[in-house]
């Protein structure tokens, strides 16, 4: 077997040595498309996301307090919406492992856009939290 003296060049030979070798063109190209594939993806997985959060139904709810008795849960909240607009906020009572043990649809009907409400919702277990679903406007 011949072996080749490293000082006579690379084993594999240099760029010199294959002159009927394509040149290597259009990497900005390549990297401009992968670009803007990434970015078309970031925003339209960004656009999902914002979606998601309910961010379009013009009803926001915060629950401000909220008790547990057996068999019952208590809870204030307050819903900001526009003035002429009627929603519904979904309130909803949780035990210790997420489990749903009451619910509630409460109307808001049209008129002041921020109000306080105190709501009771009966309970199938002993709830742990207490929490809005979701608050959109009707």
């Amino acid at each position: 077997m011949a072996t080749r003296d490293v000082e006579n060049g690379p084993v594999l030979g240099t760029p010199d040595d294959y002159p009927d070798r394509p040149t290597r063109g259009g990497r900005l190209v390549v990297h401009v498309v992968i670009g803007l594939l990434v970015a078309i993806i970031a925003g339209g997985w960004g656009y999902v996301m914002w979606s998601m959060t309910g961010s379009g139904t013009g009803a926001t709810a915060q629950v401000v307090s909220f008790s547990v008795t057996p068999g019952e849960a208590e809870v204030v909240f307050e819903v900001a919406k526009p003035d002429d607009r009627a929603a519904v906020c979904r309130v909803r009572a949780l035990d210790r492992t997420q489990g749903e043990v009451g619910a509630k649809d409460v109307t808001i009907a049209a008129g002041a856009g921020s109000k306080r409400l105190k709501e009771r919702l009966a309970t199938s277990g002993e709830a742990a939290s207490v929490h809005i679903q979701y608050c959109n406007l009707v």
